[in-house]
């Protein structure tokens, strides 16, 4: 009889830890990629409502970025699962520690409503990234300037400069036409969003 309890007890540990194996069962995590559009909310007509907008809109992705985005599952492949990060080398080295410190992008906007994405960390590890992430989405780099971080590239046919501007350790990105004026905010948010969504891991 503690035979058979000992086995039981086993066997259950066994399929405990296969749960978070091969064997696991689909836990739905990957549902959001059936995900399908809606329609916007609509009335009954003639009734009377109070005008509202979105808190939070959906940014346009193109499908090219979806295409070539990370896919993050199981080996199954029905499981939502992200990179196991790779091993650390020790650094004596504050500087060079200090240099990979960088932080993700936040969208934000300025007093003007103007799109922005703002990055902490050093600033020349904030441009490679915005200009390498730029560079792999459906916009045409147009030209890198030698001094300076910021670039022109071309949206919709149209030429736009990207640009970083750094205050201490926060680094601020945003887009302009080539007049140095703020880009239409539409078209900001639509590049800045894709830059933030497709940044480096």
């Amino acid at each position: 009889m503690m035979h058979l309890r000992l086995g039981v007890v086993l066997v259950i540990s066994a399929l405990s830890l296969a749960g978070c194996g091969r064997f696991a069962l689909n836990n739905h995590s990957l549902d959001y990629k059936k995900a399908q559009a809606l329609e916007p909310l609509k009335f009954p007509e003639n009734a009377t409502v109070r005008p509202f907008t979105p808190l939070y809109p959906a940014p346009t992705v193109d499908p090219l970025a979806i295409q070539h985005a990370p896919t993050f599952e199981s080996k199954t492949g029905n499981r939502y699962a992200l990179p196991r990060p790779e091993s650390m080398q020790p650094t004596s080295n504050t500087t060079e520690a200090t240099a990979t410190s960088l932080g993700r992008p936040q969208l934000v906007m300025d007093g003007n409503k103007n799109p922005l994405l703002k990055v902490e960390g050093p600033t020349a590890s904030a441009w490679q990234y915005a200009f390498a992430t730029v560079s792999s989405l459906n916009y045409k780099v147009i030209s890198q300037a030698d001094h300076g971080y910021e670039a022109t590239i071309q949206v919709d046919n149209q030429n736009y400069v990207l640009k970083l501007s750094a205050v201490g350790s926060s680094n601020t990105i945003a887009l302009f036409k080539p007049d140095t004026t703020f880009a239409d905010p539409k078209v900001a948010t639509e590049v800045l969003a894709q830059i933030y969504q497709n940044w480096p891991a």
